[in-house]
């Protein structure tokens, strides 16, 4: 990739999706299919894990499984994955579940991102705030409010 290719592109994020023992069965395919071919995303890498009984994480091809649909991304190889991953991931996946990992460019934001370098803006912090904690703070915003409402 050349240099003015990657001057170009949007933010990259990774995702890691554990599945517990024998339920990984591809059904969720056709939605990445679709951002895939919405142009929404770019899927960079893509690495199927196990974790053993016994605390190994190793890599298994998606031919192990029935998800024929996942060949769409055969060679999707960035080179961003290695050793250090797999120990991250052993030390988040429940013995005997198997994981995908994607490395994906949002290729939605590549524009504003590619202004934005041109401009020489810098992005300074990024993160993802889970479902659960954004659904926590708006309980608790609720009860607030509705103990302010009883409190008049």
């Amino acid at each position: 990739m050349s240099e003015t290719e990657l001057g170009e592109m949007g933010p990259v994020d990774y995702l890691c999706v554990e599945f517990p023992e024998g339920s990984l069965n591809g059904t969720a395919l056709p939605l990445l299919m679709d951002l895939v071919d919405r142009q929404i995303i770019r899927v960079l890498d893509i690495l199927f894990v196990r974790k053993e009984h016994g605390g190994g994480v190793t890599a298994f091809e998606h031919k192990e499984i029935d998800l024929s649909g996942f060949g769409a991304f055969q060679g999707a190889a960035s080179g961003m994955l290695g050793g250090d991953d797999f120990r991250d991931i052993a030390s988040v996946l429940e013995e005997g579940a198997a994981a995908v990992i994607l490395v994906y460019e949002n290729l939605w934001a590549a524009p504003l991102a590619t202004t934005l370098r041109h401009n020489g803006a810098h992005l300074v912090a990024g993160g993802r705030i889970p479902v659960q904690a954004l659904m926590a703070a708006l309980d608790e915003t609720e009860e607030a409010a509705e103990a302010s409402l009883q409190g008049r």
